[in-house]
């Protein structure tokens, strides 16, 4: 076959494919680009740093073959070298980088340089540069510092894209765009404030309907004209939680709308190449998923900080999360590792080097759940400025001969062999509520637990189980699609938006099982309270009336002891803490009570039967061995779909790729120390030595095996 007929094959395949299901039955996606039926493996790579170091770029070159990269990220950072002054373009370099790189069979993301603007720029026209809640304009400097809504802003970006796109669209090289990076941040400048009056009135209609949302009654805030209205300051209004949840929207919102201003003229030019822009860690700021329609893929960065314990698995649970995260974003399609580094970081309180085995194994977990690129930052380390000791593919020594080169080329050899595995699916039968705007509002809340009301760790609590027990699962939020799965797990759903209760009730009506919280159902969007009586939208389905919630003193706790004979077979006690809720039955049937204080012997764990479902509701906040217990006998009696029907070892966990006709098994040990997994009775096959598995496979310090078995 001549690689024009593979490439115009792997085309039709991608188009047939565009919704992740062939007409065999395959659970398969495209690749993320035609052009590269293979693991993307590269970095970010910036040339432009280095064109007064001759032979560099040469030397960049052969090392990129020898690491078995394939892509590159270019131009992130390079307002400057590509526009030194305004309306003067320098692409002469960056012709030759992507010349070259088609000669080598070397592809890029060409990115888009809008995340740092040239000094000319903040100088010439200083509305660009952001607003801080203080009121008072930055400085030129660091990144992200410019204000999304300025018109200056918007139109320089305009000019520079339009002109990479006219260029570059149909270079060789050139596969994808990559836009910004790491959007993030607000401004409250002039623009900004209008922009969001805009958005208040588009959204309330009348400033009668925005007073009733915001509750402005209290304290007399109430609003008579919509100059008044001003973002959340410092010095100004704080407490009105309406408008520090509408800001954040707005937030949002705004910067969604930059980011569809920056691809509109790439995709003016060429509409078909893929889009991304990286995202961070559960970053808090921006609520992702209201970019998840405009992207063609999801990408982000992840920087764990392994090695604080012996014991590596709570970050380990804590990445996994993630990476299920930015999956769903996109309806469970394959997302790209933009960024991670090679060894160690420098900007983390503890720039610890990662140990022999690890740059493997947390590589192949972001392949595990979904990723199909492993990538870096960077490519060369800078010489200077803030991050010249972050780790790097090639370091200041400039050659092949050292750990970390030799780790990404072993990285470079495994996605080689594990060709099959690329545009495979997960297929969670599980699911976990992970809400942003929920996020927002519980933490501005004010009651009942100030000191550290720990969202994201209850988060982590309630999907740590499914890791240890290699049970898939995606990460939705509260208005996703949750008819797809046979259990949907919703922690502290204290804010529910219109139509989810409604929603809820109906996929437990349908067969699904619900699993909520103390903490839910408390308030709507407005952020204002549920008349009527808790759990507000959820109590028909919960079969419970919460009556109060107490705060413990970290001093204090209670005990929760399950009912004998109950449903799930569990322990005979647990330890609650911080956070209890005191709930009456209204249908549900109580599974444990709790054992101390003046609300003892009431329900701590409830059932509610609903149609053909069932929903449970956990009244307190409850130790790791409660969870362990709870969803292990969930897990057991609902039938949800575990990786290996073999229980792990701690510290290990196993994900599953499938095409429907073979199913991918990622073991990973996370544990510190050797493991021995017992597999299940299957014909399992090691995907990179190409022997057929043991009954017993051992998993060294940071070990990874990948089986491949038939799919049932």
């Amino acid at each position: 076959m001549t690689r024009e007929s593979f490439v115009i094959g792997v085309y039709l395949f991608a188009k047939n494919a565009d919704e992740g299901q062939r007409s065999d039955g395959m659970k398969r996606y495209p690749p993320i680009s035609s052009k590269v039926p293979a693991f993307l493996h590269g970095a970010d790579y910036n040339p432009d740093q280095w064109l007064q170091y001759p032979g560099v770029f040469e030397e960049d070159i052969r090392l990129m073959k020898k690491a078995k990269c394939n892509v590159m990220s270019v131009g992130i950072f390079a307002w400057t070298a590509l526009e030194p002054e305004e309306g003067v373009y320098r692409f002469e370099w960056l012709d030759r980088v992507l010349d070259t790189f088609a000669e080598h069979g070397i592809y890029a993301f060409l990115a888009t340089p809008s995340g740092a603007r040239p000094a000319w720029m903040s100088q010439r026209y200083p509305e660009v540069l952001r607003v801080g809640a203080n009121r008072v304009r930055n400085l030129h400097g660091r990144r992200h510092n410019h204000c999304f809504t300025s018109p200056a802003y918007r139109r320089h970006v305009t000019r520079m894209n339009t002109q990479l796109a006219q260029r570059y669209a149909h270079h060789p090289a050139v596969i994808g765009w990559h836009v910004s990076n790491e959007y993030g941040g607000g401004c409250h400048c002039p623009y900004c404030q209008e922009a969001f009056r805009s958005w208040l009135k588009a959204k309330y209609g009348t400033l009668e309907r925005l007073n009733e949302a915001w509750w402005t009654a209290f304290w007399s805030h109430t609003y008579t004209d919509w100059s008044q209205l001003e973002s959340p300051a410092p010095h100004g209004e704080q407490e009105t939680h309406g408008l520090n949840l509408d800001w954040r929207r707005f937030v949002t919102d705004q910067t969604v709308d930059f980011c569809r201003h920056e691809i509109a003229p790439l995709r003016a030019v060429r509409s078909d190449l893929p889009v991304t822009t990286n995202f961070m860690l559960a970053y808090e700021g921006l609520n992702y998923r209201k970019f998840s329609d405009l992207l063609d893929v999801i990408s982000w960065d992840s920087y764990p900080t392994w090695h604080e314990a012996d014991d590596d698995s709570d970050v380990a649970a804590w990445i996994s999360l993630n990476h299920d995260y930015f999956r769903s974003l996109k309806d469970g399609r394959p997302f790209m590792l933009m960024e991670s580094t090679p060894s160690n970081t420098n900007w983390q309180p503890i720039s610890k080097l990662k140990r022999p085995g690890m740059h493997l194994l947390s590589s192949l977990q972001a392949v595990a759940h979904g990723s199909d690129t492993v990538q870096y930052f960077q490519w060369r380390k800078s010489r200077g400025s803030s991050e010249k000791f972050h780790g790097a593919v090639v370091d200041h020594a400039g050659h092949e001969h050292t750990r970390v080169f030799q780790d990404v080329a072993q990285v470079g050899e495994a996605l080689e062999k594990l060709k099959d595995v690329i545009g495979t699916s997960v297929q969670p039968e599980a699911a976990i509520i992970f809400d942003w705007e929920n996020r927002w509002a519980v933490k501005n809340a004010q009651g009942p637990r100030n000191q550290a009301i720990k969202y994201e760790e209850t988060i982590r609590a309630h999907y740590r189980p499914f890791w240890e027990a290699g049970v898939p699962m995606d990460v939705i939020d509260s208005e996703s699609d949750f008819s797809k799965y046979k259990l949907v797990v919703a922690p502290m759903l204290y804010m529910v938006r219109p139509g989810v209760g409604e929603r809820l009730e109906r996929f437990v009506e349908n067969g699904g099982t619900l699993v909520a919280t103390y903490w839910s159902g408390i308030v709507d969007e407005n952020d204002l309270c549920f008349l009527g009586g808790f759990p507000g939208p959820l109590r028909k389905v919960l079969g419970i009336w919460s009556e109060e919630i107490d705060s413990l003193y970290d001093r204090d706790s209670n005990r929760v002891i399950p009912k004998e004979g109950g449903v799930l077979p569990l322990g005979s006690e647990y330890r609650a803490a911080e956070l209890c809720d005191l709930i009456h039955l209204e249908g549900a049937e109580a599974l444990a009570h709790y054992g101390g204080d003046f609300y003892a012997g009431r329900p701590a764990l409830t059932v509610n039967r609903y149609g053909q479902g069932k929903a449970y509701y956990i009244a307190s906040r409850n130790d790791a061995s409660f969870h362990a217990d709870f969803y292990s006998a969930l897990i057991r009696e609902m039938g949800i779909r575990r990786t290996i029907g073999t229980e792990l070892p701690p510290g290990v966990t196993a994900q599953l790729r499938t095409d429907g006709t073979t199913d991918y098994v990622f073991l990973m040990n996370f544990s510190g120390k050797e493991q021995t997994v017992a597999l299940d009775g299957k014909s399992y096959t090691d995907v990179l030595t190409g022997e057929a598995l043991p009954p017993q496979v051992k998993l060294g310090v940071h070990g990874i095996v990948i089986a491949a078995r038939p799919s049932e």
